[in-house]
């Protein structure tokens, strides 16, 4: 059953990839709202737990306020599967229309006086877009890591996707991703990482909304092992064509403290950095997993 269901689920990701990157525009874009609110009348695992992690962001919204929120939120969220499907098909000047990044700066200067990068963002908006946007629009390369996905052809399938975008994948196993991040990192180059979830045993406890959650210590760490500048950002949807975006404040490395304090300061930071831009925007914030400790020793809770 296993088996049936990981060839099931890869059939129609790449039905996705091959069929939805053909359709015109407005008919991909009509097709990604149905879609996404038929999944929002369900009111299956994945919308319950956004409509959870959303009343954590914005405490006081009544039900119906959490309500138009999921809903926007499984739209925007649709609206990032059906952009990334027709990515490979779109022009440099597409993308260049399709986002608009304030304080940019911060990154092409650091990059330009050959310091490495560690650009940390959650998942807000689009990250594939804002990805093809800095190879192609700023020609900017770029390392990111890809956690390995069930079944592995799904993986291999993400994988092959990014690379033909013109991001270097490394698998997600550890220190040898560590080691090779850091690398690129000495040498002068950018790494990218979705950082505002980690359910592993090396994740650091932050406070977050209120709360306390895991993010990963990895950022920071590298940051710290290489001398690269750590840069917080965050994007949004502002309209039908376009997606915002922000680089924060770098986040600096303390002068005192063992390393773990170190860590435990930086990633604090960027989890202030992240929730700020999830609090403009929580719609936009595509979080369908569990995500607070409190929810993860929950037992028969929404996965």
């Amino acid at each position: 059953m296993s088996a049936m269901r990981d060839r099931l689920t890869d059939a129609l990701y790449g039905a996705g990839w091959s069929t939805v990157k053909r359709l015109p525009e407005p008919v991909a874009t009509a097709l990604g709202r149905r879609i996404a609110d038929t999944a929002w009348r369900r009111r299956g695992k994945g919308v319950l737990r956004l409509e959870a992690n959303l009343a954590r962001v914005v405490p006081d919204a009544t039900p119906q306020r959490l309500a138009e929120l999921s809903r926007a939120g499984m739209r925007s969220y649709m609206r990032y599967w059906m952009e990334s499907f027709r990515l490979p098909t779109w022009s440099e000047e597409q993308v260049r229309r399709a986002v608009d990044i304030k304080d940019i700066d911060r990154l092409t200067d650091t990059l330009a006086a050959g310091r490495g990068v560690v650009l940390a963002l959650p998942h807000l908006a689009n990250w594939d877009l804002a990805g093809v946007w800095a190879t192609r629009a700023l020609g900017v390369p770029f390392t990111t890591v890809a956690e390995r996905l069930e079944p592995e052809s799904l993986y291999d399938r993400f994988v092959a996707y990014r690379e033909s975008l013109g991001m270097e994948v490394i698998p997600h196993t550890g220190g040898s991703a560590f080691g090779a991040l850091a690398r690129r990192l000495r040498s002068g180059g950018l790494v990218c990482l979705v950082a505002d979830r980690d359910l592993s045993a090396s994740g650091v406890e932050v406070d977050f909304f209120g709360e306390r959650a895991r993010m990963p210590a990895g950022p920071a760490l590298l940051a710290q092992q290489t001398g690269a500048l750590l840069l917080p950002a965050t994007l949004w949807y502002d309209d039908a064509s376009t997606m915002r975006g922000q680089v924060h404040p770098p986040v600096d490395v303390p002068a005192s403290g063992t390393r773990a304090e170190k860590t435990a300061v930086m990633t604090q930071a960027l989890a202030d950095a992240f929730a700020g831009g999830i609090a403009e925007h929580p719609e936009d914030w595509h979080m369908l997993q569990r995500l607070w400790l409190a929810d993860l020793e929950t037992p028969g809770g929404p996965a």
